[in-house]
């Protein structure tokens, strides 16, 4: 693979593609930039990675990070899971690797939150140690490189073909040379063969047939679709939040009361409902704000707001961890998952 391996290395620096995480490298600042990387576009992520360093610098400011200062700086970026990992992680790295992350596969892989390619892109960027980190753009190029679609044998393929093109010193940027590659050049669509650094060895070029590796998983099936009724319900100049427990989805986040609508029942007498049995209070309907639409990876959500006022009743958290009561001022002092910041978009326009 010597050939292949000097043209992909040659292209790779040439084109030098910016990312503030590969300024200077660093094993902490590598770990959050794949952290934050999976699921999530680099163009996403860059604005977050840089928030995160000027607020988390090292590992310690981060151990010793509250929870709820994380999830707000993560708001946005989904999959808030991540963020409780790496809180978690960070304190292990504190507490039992002298604030360093260790250099050994073994060891990186019991860390919370670090699968086998986070492990592998930590150990070869940051260390220069010979592990393919195998993402969704490293499968689609050496998918089409060598006509590769045996699907019980795909993975093993994949990882033996990328060692043979890690040298010496050259394993961290192997893997970022065909991250880049897949997701600017070998794309899912129209890929650009023409300015491909490897278009010289691509068999499936060779054969026209680009779009037929790798082999398209079966359709999923049609993503069911929620309503949800919330209110903004205010009692004087403020408006009651309540806190999602740690343990389900979008965890930790503070939204609008309210819930999911049955089918035989109005979004009216849906808030009504899930405001008594959220907080035991009694309220009265306004008027509709209006609806927001928002996906999910397994379903989405038509997302229906209503203007409320509070009536009567002590507000209890009976299914949530906290509620509190603030003003519209306060609403950038807490994270809410992105449906809820487009329904407050939508207030914040009509007034």
């Amino acid at each position: 693979m010597k050939k292949e391996s000097q043209s992909l290395l040659l292209w790779y620096k040439k084109v030098n593609y910016s990312m503030p995480w590969r300024n200077k490298i660093n094993p902490y600042k590598i770990w959050i930039s794949e952290i934050m990387l999976q699921q999530t576009q680099v163009q996403t992520v860059k604005k977050y990675y840089i928030s995160w360093m000027k607020k988390y610098p090292n590992v310690y400011e981060l151990a010793h990070a509250n929870i709820d200062d994380i999830l707000k700086l993560w708001e946005g970026l989904g999959y808030y899971r991540r963020a409780y990992n790496i809180l978690e992680t960070a304190k292990i790295i504190v507490s039992s690797y002298e604030g360093k992350l260790p250099s050994q596969y073994s060891e990186l892989i019991k860390l919370k939150g670090i699968g086998d390619y986070t492990a592998s892109a930590i150990l070869s960027i940051s260390f220069n140690k010979n592990y393919p980190a195998i993402d969704g753009n490293l499968k689609r190029v050496l998918s089409r490189l060598y006509c590769i679609n045996n699907i019980k044998t795909f993975e093993k393929k994949i990882k033996n073909l990328v060692l043979k093109y890690m040298n010496d010193n050259s394993a961290g940027d192997i893997n970022q040379a065909f991250m880049d590659l897949g997701r600017e050049i070998c794309t899912p669509k129209n890929p650009k063969c023409n300015k491909c650094p490897l278009n010289d060895f691509c068999k499936a070029l060779q054969l026209s047939k680009q779009d037929q590796f790798p082999i398209k998983s079966k359709k999923n099936k049609m993503k069911p679709t929620y309503n949800v009724a919330v209110g903004l319900i205010y009692k004087k100049d403020k408006f009651i939040i309540t806190k999602r427990k740690a343990n389900v989805m979008l965890g930790g986040l503070w939204e609008l009361p309210g819930g999911k609508k049955n089918n035989k029942e109005s979004c009216e007498d849906c808030l009504h409902r899930e405001i008594q049995e959220e907080l035991n209070i009694k309220i009265t309907i306004n008027k509709k704000i209006g609806l927001v639409k928002h996906s999910y990876s397994h379903f989405s959500i038509n997302l229906i707001g209503y203007l409320c006022s509070y009536v009567s009743g002590t507000p209890q958290a009976i299914v949530s961890d906290d509620i509190k009561w603030i003003k519209t001022s306060n609403i950038k002092n807490f994270a809410f998952p992105k449906s809820t910041n487009k329904l407050f978009e939508l207030i914040m326009d009509k007034n």
